[in-house]
C-alpha cells in the first residue's frame, strides 16, 4: 500500500482497511484518525500535509496498523462487556428456555426501551417537524442558513445519543462518535454536502418513524402489562378477599370476554388458569420486548450509521 500523501488519502485507506468491519467501528476509527490528523496540521503550520504524515505514521500508526489496532481493542471490549447468558443445564427442555428470559437483564431494560419510545417519539418528530418548517420559512432570509445548519446538527446529535441509549439496552455497537465535520468549507459548500449526505434524509426519517414506532411499541407493552397483571393479580386478591385480609371484592370489577363480571363456579381451579395464563402472558412479552429491541437496533444502525465503505460527502 502507497503511503498517504494527503489527509484525504490516509482516511480513505484507512476506510479500506475497515472494508467489513462493524460501520460503527469504522466510524469512530474515522473519526479519531481525522480528528488527530487534522489537529497535528493546524498545530504544524510551516509543513505540508504530505511531511505531516511522514511523521504521523510513526507516531499514530499506518492506516493498516490502525484499522488492526481497532480490531483488537473491539474484540477486548466486546468480550469484556459481553452480559453472560444465563446459565441452564446441558439439554434443558423448551419450557425452561422459555421461562429463562427472566434470568436476562436485557428483557427488562427491552420492555423499558418500548415504554420510553413514546415519549422519545414525540420528542424527535417535535424536533424535525419544527425545525424542517423553519429551515423552510427562514430559507430567504439569512438567518436560514445557520438555523439550517444548527438544526442538522442537532438531529445528528439526537441521532448519537439515541444509538447509546440503543447499545446500552441491546449491546448492540453503536458509535461512540459522530462523523468528523472535516476542514473548514464556505457556508454554501457545507449546506450542499448536507443536502447531498443521504445520512442527513435517513437521519431525519429515523426520528419522524420513530413516533409511529413508539405508538406501536408503547401500545404492546402497556397492554400486555396491564392483561397480564390482571390476570395474574385477580386470582390473588380474590383469596385475600375470602381470607379476610382485603375489603374488597375484586371479583365485581373484573370482566371476561362475555362482558359479565367474574363469577367463578371453581374460584380454586379457574382462579389457578388465569395466574398461569398471566404468567404465560408476561413470559411471551418479554420474549416479544427483546425480539422488538433487537430488530429496533438493527433499523437504527442502517439508518444512523455511516456505512464503513461509504466515503465522505465531497469537501
Amino acid at each position: 500500500m502507497n503511503a498517504p500523501r494527503s489527509i484525504d488519502d490516509y482516511l480513505k485507506q484507512l476506510r479500506a482497511a475497515l472494508a467489513g468491519e462493524d460501520p460503527a467501528l469504522a466510524q469512530d476509527a474515522l473519526y479519531d484518525a481525522e480528528e488527530y490528523l487534522r489537529a497535528e496540521l493546524a498545530a504544524n503550520p510551516g509543513k505540508s500535509e504530505a511531511d505531516m504524515l511522514e511523521l504521523i505514521a510513526s507516531t499514530y500508526g499506518a492506516p493498516d496498523e490502525v484499522a488492526a489496532a481497532y480490531r483488537d481493542t473491539e474484540v477486548k471490549v466486546r468480550a469484556a462487556l459481553k452480559t453472560p447468558p444465563p446459565r441452564t443445564a446441558a439439554g434443558s427442555s423448551a419450557l425452561r428456555r422459555f421461562f429463562r428470559v427472566y434470568l436476562d437483564p436485557r428483557s427488562y431494560t427491552s420492555l423499558f426501551y418500548m415504554l420510553l419510545t413514546l415519549a422519545t417519539g414525540i420528542v424527535y418528530f417535535t424536533v424535525v417537524v419544527t425545525g424542517l418548517s423553519l429551515s423552510l420559512g427562514l430559507a430567504v432570509l439569512i438567518i436560514g442558513v445557520p438555523f439550517f445548519l444548527a438544526f442538522i446538527g442537532i438531529t445528528r446529535v439526537i441521532a448519537l445519543g439515541e444509538g447509546r441509549l440503543i447499545e446500552a439496552i441491546t449491546g448492540e455497537r453503536m458509535p461512540r462518535r459522530p462523523v468528523h465535520p472535516g476542514p473548514p468549507l464556505p457556508w454554501y459548500t457545507r449546506v450542499l454536502d448536507m443536502l447531498k449526505d443521504v445520512r442527513t434524509w435517513t437521519t431525519l426519517a429515523y426520528l419522524v418513524l420513530m413516533l409511529p414506532l413508539g405508538v406501536l411499541y408503547f401500545t404492546v407493552a402497556l397492554s400486555g402489562l396491564a392483561v397480564s397483571a390482571a390476570f395474574i393479580a385477580t386470582p390473588v386478591v380474590e383469596l385475600l378477599y375470602h381470607w379476610g385480609l382485603v375489603d374488597v371484592d375484586i371479583s365485581d370489577h373484573m370482566f371476561v370476554a362475555s362482558g359479565q363480571p367474574w363469577s367463578p363456579q371453581y374460584p380454586l381451579l379457574e382462579g389457578a388458569l388465569l395466574f398461569v395464563l398471566g404468567v404465560l402472558l408476561l413470559t411471551l412479552l418479554l420474549h416479544v420486548a427483546r425480539a422488538v429491541a433487537r430488530g429496533h437496533a438493527h433499523l437504527a444502525k442502517a439508518l444512523l450509521v455511516v456505512p464503513g465503505s461509504q466515503a465522505p460527502a465531497a469537501r
